[in-house]
């Protein structure tokens, strides 16, 4: 995914923005809308943003006015601001790119999502995530406030550690909002997720979205996920839940037979750069997650690059072996084997300098009614898998930096 910072005009100012862009051609857009306070750059609208990406989508987030980058009063926003600013931010992408056909909000986003799509003719899909059924929700997050707010016209909220002032006209917008009709009315395929366990918005409000709303509908249940979606297991799995559900109803352009890696390459790029995160595109067939363990800054959502590696060995072995009982008749049922990697210090010439060597340790367990000798040479077979003999012997690599392009 390549990420590049914009900004749009929006109804009171400038607001920051990101465009993230596929690898390769860019086949339709998306808008995601973040949750109440929150900004563009939370894990979930990463990751979500990334995984659409993956499916040709180029996709703008944005902060809300007086939120992040963007410029304006937070004060002076409200419910109605924020439904002005998506209606602008999609009018920005249809100038840009094109009119986006997929809607995303976290939260209140989703709330406004929600609003939105029906000023937004291209929208085919709206997806929300942990969303109010009522905006005026909200007011729970400051409600020992509230009557300072409704008398002195104003009052400063702690949210979420930070400080916020909160006007007496953005109470009265909110609690005036009426979802129900805007969603029964919205005539786009919608997508509910929500967790159980969700102790800011409860899972109340996404039964009755649902109720409310008309087919195409469906509800994804997020278990034990927290409201913002912190855990990278969970955002990953909304971003690939809204990527998989959204291709059925979104009129993509073709998937251009270029864009996916050609026969004999695999094609690795990052899916999150804040992390170590990385897609994998296998001669365009299949995909794949790499990604480092916790403990050093990754999310743990993909094998590491060694781990590949020692895949790679324990595939080969396997079906070398298997290749070779078949063709010696060798009465070999079944076979696995067991890679672990790990660096060990050799003898150097010079005792002042450390060296370190590569060793794969590889268990291989065969079964079946094998004479000695059979596993003898099987055992001898092993060493010469294909993989065995590249790691085994010196290789080249040639690296070549290539032009790059938004």
């Amino acid at each position: 995914m390549k990420t590049q910072k914009v900004e749009f005009q929006g109804h009171a100012g400038m607001l920051a923005a990101r465009l993230d862009y596929p690898e390769g051609p860019i086949r339709g857009t998306a808008l995601f809308a973040h949750c109440f306070t929150c900004s563009k750059d939370i894990p979930a609208a990463r990751r979500i943003a990334g995984r659409l990406a993956a499916e040709g989508l180029a996709v703008l987030r944005f902060d809300f006015t007086g939120l992040g980058h963007s410029q304006g009063e937070f004060s002076n926003t409200n419910f109605s601001t924020n439904v002005q600013d998506l209606e602008l931010a999609a009018k920005y992408l249809e100038e840009k790119i094109a009119s986006p056909q997929l809607l995303v909000g976290h939260s209140l986003g989703g709330a406004a999502v929600l609003r939105a799509a029906g000023s937004i003719p291209s929208a085919r899909a709206v997806a929300t995530i942990g969303a109010p059924f009522d905006p005026g929700h909200v007011t729970n997050n400051f409600a020992g406030q509230l009557e300072s707010i409704r008398i002195d016209g104003e009052a400063k909220v702690d949210l979420a550690g930070r400080s916020f002032n909160i006007s007496k006209q953005f109470l009265d917008d909110i609690e005036g909002q009426q979802m129900k009709d805007a969603i029964r009315d919205l005539r786009k395929a919608l997508l509910i997720m929500h967790s159980p366990s969700d102790d800011t918005v409860s899972i109340d409000n996404a039964a009755d979205i649902f109720t409310a709303a008309k087919h195409p509908k469906s509800f994804v249940t997020l278990d034990d996920a927290d409201h913002l979606i912190t855990r990278a297991k969970d955002a990953e799995y909304v971003a690939e839940t809204i990527q998989a559900w959204s291709g059925r109803y979104l009129d993509l352009a073709p998937q251009p037979l270029t864009d996916a890696a050609p026969d004999g390459v695999v094609r690795v790029s990052e899916a999150d750069s804040t992390g170590f995160l990385q897609d994998v595109d296998v001669a365009g067939r299949h995909l794949l997650l790499a990604d480092e363990p916790a403990s050093v800054g990754g999310s743990n959502l993909g094998p590491t690059p060694y781990q590949f590696v020692s895949s790679g060995l324990g595939a080969c072995t396997t079906m070398t072996l298997r290749l070779y009982a078949r063709r010696k008749k060798i009465p070999l049922e079944h076979v696995s084997v067991e890679i672990s990697h790990d660096k060990r210090h050799i003898d150097a010439l010079d005792d002042s300098i450390a060296q370190k060597v590569d060793v794969f340790r590889r268990e291989i367990r065969l079964y079946g009614p094998l004479s000695d000798e059979d596993r003898q040479s099987l055992l001898e077979i092993a060493d010469k898998c294909p993989v065995h003999r590249t790691l085994h012997s010196s290789s080249e690599i040639e690296t070549v930096l290539m032009p790059s392009a938004v």
